[in-house]
């Protein structure tokens, strides 16, 4: 992947600069003009470039975000000018990457750049959701609030972020803790009644014999345990990261009961969640849509928003549009439609989100419920399996 910077045109004529990693400044074309942008420049990122020096700063973590947008809007609240906050985060800050933030955003600032032009050449750090929002907010003359907002963003995709993996661990934790139970019994525990099972001079049930040959081929080449986790774990990675087995991944979880239901449901909130946040800061609801759009991890899903924009973009109000994605409950439909008839649209989008977060916790209550019993047959069954494995030997030759 190379990293490029380019020049574009929002819808309303403004220029905006930023940076994309891409394999083609083909592709780099592509992915502005899904932005809703007219590309006027593109030009592969070099550290000479002006403004795009980062030192040492990779990327920040939810909690960074949050303790940084927290602090700015602290001092900021305070009276103090953005340069002296910036120099406060920058020497008290805990986080060693925050004070780097604060020091090249301070450096930005004094070279004359605005805070969120700032921010908007580091979409790696932020994303084109904070930057949006920054933008909108200084254009608006309400800093304050859209930091307020932005802080309401980070703990809401943090809460959600903890609820599903709350979710996830327990099994998770069981799943693996299974695993290591069934790597000691074949690597230690069969392996010292094998003498025994000799002593018979009979022929090994088929399990058993499977089990001791496992266990010592796992104890004489103990190596390929943490190569085959590794193998794992980066084909995983490299499926979910590759266009199309993502796509298909995508697609498959989608139609996965309670599964996809779970994926919407923290999709939609994120979604709506965003979306409501951006109208209520005054940004035009086409780039609102935009913007709500790159919250979402699934490829499916955001293809549907796809048709939702270009029928936007076509004159259709917002509850057609989202409407036309065909994805999203009858529910969220209704109260959309109805707050843009009464004019409280920001009003009722916040009792949508309101409304899908209570799902998503109906949703997660009820996957945990569902997941005890499967992981109880789970484990039952891998108890029996090594059972059956170690005694059925005994059992033959009791019973001559």
């Amino acid at each position: 992947m190379t990293r490029y910077e380019y020049e574009a045109l929002k819808w309303n004529g403004e220029k905006v600069k930023g940076r994309i990693d891409a394999k083609s400044e083909i592709e780099v074309k592509v992915r502005v003009k899904n932005m809703g942008y007219k590309l006027l420049a593109v030009h592969e990122f070099t550290s000479n470039s002006p403004g795009t020096k980062t030192g040492t700063l990779q990327s920040l973590s939810l909690k960074e975000k949050i303790d940084f947008t927290q602090t700015f809007l602290t001092l900021n609240k305070a009276g103090l000018p953005i340069i002296e906050s910036l120099i406060f985060i920058e020497k008290d800050a805990a986080s060693r990457q925050v004070r780097l933030l604060a020091q090249e955003i301070k450096k930005q600032i004094i070279a004359g750049y605005t805070l969120s032009d700032t921010i908007s050449k580091y979409p790696n750090l932020f994303g084109q959701v904070y930057i949006g929002l920054a933008k909108a907010g200084e254009d608006s003359g309400e800093i304050d609030k859209t930091f307020e907002r932005l802080i309401e963003l980070l703990k809401k995709q943090g809460d959600i972020k903890g609820k599903v993996i709350s979710a996830l661990t327990y099994p998770i934790f069981v799943i693996l803790l299974a695993i290591a139970v069934v790597l000691v019994m074949l690597m230690f525990v069969f392996p010292a009644f094998k003498d025994m099972f000799d002593q018979q001079g009979k022929q090994l049930p088929a399990i058993t014999q499977f089990c001791i040959n496992s266990g010592e081929f796992l104890k004489d080449k103990w190596a390929v345990i943490p190569l085959s986790i590794a193998a794992i774990v980066g084909s995983i990675m490299y499926l979910l990261r590759w266009e199309p087995s993502k796509r298909k991944i995508d697609e498959l979880v989608l139609k996965v009961p309670l599964i996809s239901d779970l994926i919407k449901a923290a999709s939609f909130s994120n979604f709506l969640t965003v979306l409501q946040i951006a109208y209520d800061a005054g940004i035009p609801i086409i780039e609102c849509l935009y913007l709500s759009r790159t919250t979402l991890s699934n490829s499916v899903m955001q293809d549907a928003i796809k048709v939702s924009i270009k029928k936007m973009q076509a004159g259709s109000h917002l509850s057609e549009s989202l409407k036309a994605a065909n994805i999203f409950p009858k529910m969220i439909l209704f109260m959309v439609s109805t707050g843009e008839q009464s004019g409280r649209l920001g009003e009722l989008m916040t009792q949508s989100v309101q409304h899908i977060d209570q799902q998503l916790d109906l949703i997660i209550d009820t996957l945990g419920k569902l997941i005890e019993p499967i992981l109880l047959i789970f484990i039952g069954v891998i108890v029996c399996f090594l059972a059956l494995s170690l005694y059925l030997p005994l059992f033959q030759s009791y019973s001559v």
